[in-house]
């Protein structure tokens, strides 16, 4: 009989195993494709030029015929490829299953439910146990829209004056800026703790603020996306505003910001899961604190420790579930902009 139990205390080795060997696969295919593209390319280049009838008689024999090996080599990637989306997938399916439990709290050796119900969302949104999930969750929604905000304004206008405005300086400041950005975050966690504490940030009201200001700080060094974006609309546009006497903040807000709606929302998803999802800075600055003052990673990671993890399991599934029902009806809803945001900001640099 499968036992998840013993799948989490001793298959830990075999599971890192497998995905290396999925990893490995996937590097396989790329490479593969890769090769045949490169492949294709030559015999194309090869190609005698042949009259327009020719051309279409041979496109019309072989549109839809393939060789038994490229048959065979499509069918074992795209078997590969459901075996790694089932092996992706499997633990939120697990998490989502898991949520409805009711006859158990603990980890279990079964993977389907005995008793389903509503218990551990109730749970978590009416529990007196000094677990306030529902303020962990407001806490968490108030600092990622706040932050979202204002790091979409000041990427995009950072991404604006760098884009159509030429000062001295401009090349060595992005340069710097896109050096500057390649350093982890958290090498300055222990002078910035030290700032906040002075400011008097830590472990007081003010701590939510203070990881405001912590996730706000860098947030120019984001800029090089929507500047490739600003730079594909035409400065002819700009120009024409100038003549009528238009300023840089009415062009900006008037002209530029409708027309950019795809890089808006690329910036403002990207600003918004950044603090939604992180533990470790949050952690640093309001986990100390009292319960009222967390977020909601922290909240459910401090019931993932041993002495916690048998009473709140369950209850911990149900909160993934609803911490993640947000930023994918967001990606639902605004994937299309988000796609071309990222695709028109990648054509100029």
């Amino acid at each position: 009989m499968f036992s998840l139990l013993s799948l989490t205390q001793s298959g830990a080795t075999a599971i890192g195993v497998i995905l290396g060997l999925i990893i490995l696969a996937q590097i396989g295919v790329v490479v593969y494709l890769i090769i045949a593209h490169r492949q294709s390319g030559v015999v194309g280049a090869r190609v005698r030029i042949s009259s327009p009838r020719a051309v279409l008689r041979r496109s019309v024999i072989h549109s839809n015929r393939k060789s038994p090996k490229n048959i065979i080599i499509d069918s074992g990637i795209y078997l590969l490829l459901i075996i790694i989306s089932v092996v992706w997938v499997f633990p939120f399916i697990y998490l989502v299953i898991t949520s409805f439990r009711v006859e158990s709290t603990r980890i279990t050796d079964y993977l389907i439910p005995k008793q389903w119900g509503f218990d551990n969302y109730i749970w978590l949104f009416n529990n007196t146990e000094n677990q306030p999930f529902f303020t962990w969750y407001l806490n968490t929604l108030l600092i990622a829209l706040v932050v979202s905000v204002i790091n979409t304004l000041i990427t995009l206008l950072t991404a604006y004056a760098l884009s159509r405005m030429r000062f001295t300086g401009r090349k060595a400041l992005m340069k710097f800026m896109l050096i500057l950005g390649m350093f982890p975050g958290f090498l300055g966690m222990i002078c910035i703790y030290k700032i906040l504490d002075a400011m008097g940030m830590i472990n007081t009201n003010l701590s939510i603020v203070g990881l405001m200001l912590v996730y706000i700080s860098g947030t120019m060094m984001g800029y090089y996306v929507s500047k490739g974006f600003f730079d594909t609309i035409s400065k002819s546009l700009d120009e024409a505003a100038m003549i009528d006497g238009a300023s840089r903040a009415k062009i900006f807000f008037s002209i530029t910001l409708p027309l950019s709606k795809p890089i808006i929302i690329q910036t403002l998803l990207g600003a918004f899961v950044g603090p939604w999802g992180d533990y470790m800075m949050a952690n640093y600055i309001v986990g100390s604190g009292g319960a009222d003052f967390k977020t909601v990673a922290i909240g459910l990671y401090n019931w993932l420790t041993p002495s916690e993890l048998p009473k709140y399991f369950t209850r911990f599934c149900a909160g993934g579930v609803i911490v993640s029902i947000l930023p994918i009806v967001m990606f639902f809803f605004m994937q299309r902009y988000y796609v071309a945001g990222i695709t028109g900001g990648s054509v100029k640099g």
